[in-house]
């Protein structure tokens, strides 16, 4: 067999064992440069790949060359020095004629890595923050984070500050929502300080915005943020971005803004498992010193998973706070019990109600059958009660977005997640929809 299609049998088998995203991220731009009968020598595009590939998949390149050879074959690497993707090849510009000032980081020093909880849903998005951390301007320039809200954006965000901050303290960093940002722009406009506000934004070597989605249709926040993004990146310099959608979603978001954000590595984080939740529920228990037992922990995992991780938190500080008042010395199975229905957070009486069950009766109510709300049809009459049942199937159950797409004819978990921000909108700003939703669960959820 020569090597082309050795190497293609192979990429072919480990596109069959990695998810679609770790394939595309790290696994296809890896090439073979020579092979014996005893061992093969693959190139990596550059180190980050292939520390993520050894983290990850220790074993699958000589797996599965010595399942196609037959024979034991040893893995040698080497790193490309062709070039290093990910960074931009435009010569710096000329650094702005002011001198550089240290700047107020406004970072959080509570989020770091150390704190983080890696699991399968966020595994991608912490390696890719850490490696900017670690050469900020050198990879993934920039990095976009989505996900739903309360999942570690703001986390990972202020963690490669923290980071990048205790390796080189005189690294000029700036954490800053694009709310923030935005004031500060107005604030400047009206004091005729522009100049100023364009050289503390220019000069910095890492910026951290979060939220960056409110931006859209801001005109003259987004021009701002044009050339501010455009500076920074001719000079090498690290922008990262955290936001709830991804840029094609973001409404009303300038087109070259979003080719911008599109044209580094845009990293997601998918809702936690429940061996990750326990996890995060242990570890921050450990950090405020909450005397939480492991039952528990996956009790509060399996009664709260219909909510985001922040509101988690904020439930288990709030047993932790009645735990105090009440001078208990442990947080047992029958006291997080107790404290839930106390809180009407959890119900013990509650009827095991059903995606299936949910998506029925919102058909009925709107006079539709439930194929169409499982199907592709994107009419107005459909779209909405559609959206509404995805929304009371993630508050209603336990399952996570994934799932909830699976019941609705194999949807995206993004679909789903957009649906539930919606109607979320919707019920803020209308109170007719708000009164149908609230009608529509009390039935639902009714003995």
């Amino acid at each position: 067999m020569d090597n082309e299609k050795f190497w293609s049998q192979l990429l072919e088998q480990v596109q069959n064992e990695v998810s679609e995203r770790d394939f595309k991220s790290f696994f296809k731009d890896i090439e073979l440069k020579e092979r014996t009968d005893s061992n093969i020598l693959i190139e990596f595009p550059n180190g980050f790949t292939k520390e993520w590939v050894r983290d990850n998949h220790t074993d699958i390149f000589s797996r599965i060359a010595s399942l196609i050879d037959n024979t034991p074959l040893t893995v040698k690497t080497l790193i490309s020095k062709k070039k290093k993707p990910y960074v931009k090849k435009t010569s710096p510009v000329p650094e702005i004629n002011h001198p550089k000032s240290q700047l107020f980081d406004n970072l959080k020093p509570e989020f770091t890595f150390e704190n983080f909880v890696v699991g399968s849903p966020n595994q991608f998005s912490h390696a890719a923050a850490l490696s900017v951390a670690k050469q900020p301007g050198m990879s993934y320039n920039p990095l976009f984070i989505y996900s739903v809200p309360g999942l570690g954006k703001t986390h990972l965000l202020n963690a490669i500050g923290n980071y990048a901050k205790a390796q080189k303290p005189d690294i000029n960093i700036c954490y800053v929502t694009s709310e923030d940002f935005t004031n500060e722009m107005v604030d400047a406009l009206m004091e005729k300080k522009m100049a100023e506000f364009r050289h503390k934004y220019r000069q910095i070597d890492i910026l951290l915005i979060d939220d960056i989605q409110f931006i859209a249709g801001k005109t003259s926040t987004e021009e701002e943020f044009f050339h501010t993004f455009n500076t920074l990146e001719r000079n090498q310099k690290q922008v990262v971005m955290t936001s709830d959608l991804l840029p094609n979603d973001i409404p009303n978001l300038e087109s070259r803004l979003r080719s911008r954000f599109q044209m580094g590595l845009i990293a997601d984080i998918q809702p936690p498992d429940k061996e990750t939740l326990v996890a995060i529920l242990l570890t921050k228990a450990k950090q405020e010193n909450i005397p939480l037992k492991k039952d528990v922990a996956f009790f509060l995992a399996d009664h709260l998973s219909n909510l985001d991780i922040r509101r988690i938190i904020g439930t288990l500080n709030r047993i932790a706070m009645l735990a105090s008042f009440k001078e208990r010395d442990i947080i047992d199975l029958p006291f997080a019990k107790s404290t839930l229905e106390e809180l009407n957070i959890l119900s013990l009486d509650d009827i095991n109600i059903t995606i299936e069950e949910i998506i029925k009766r919102v058909a009925d109510n709107f006079k539709l059958s439930p194929k169409d709300l499982l199907s592709r049809k994107r009419t107005k009459n459909i779209v909405f009660p559609r959206q509404v049942a995805m929304y009371l199937s993630r508050t209603i159950t336990k399952d996570s977005f994934p799932e909830i797409g699976k019941k609705f004819g194999g949807k995206d978990h993004a679909t789903v997640i957009h649906a539930c921000k919606k109607i979320e909108k919707d019920i803020s700003l209308d109170r007719k929809i708000a009164t149908t939703i609230e009608k529509l669960r009390d039935n639902i959820t009714s003995p």
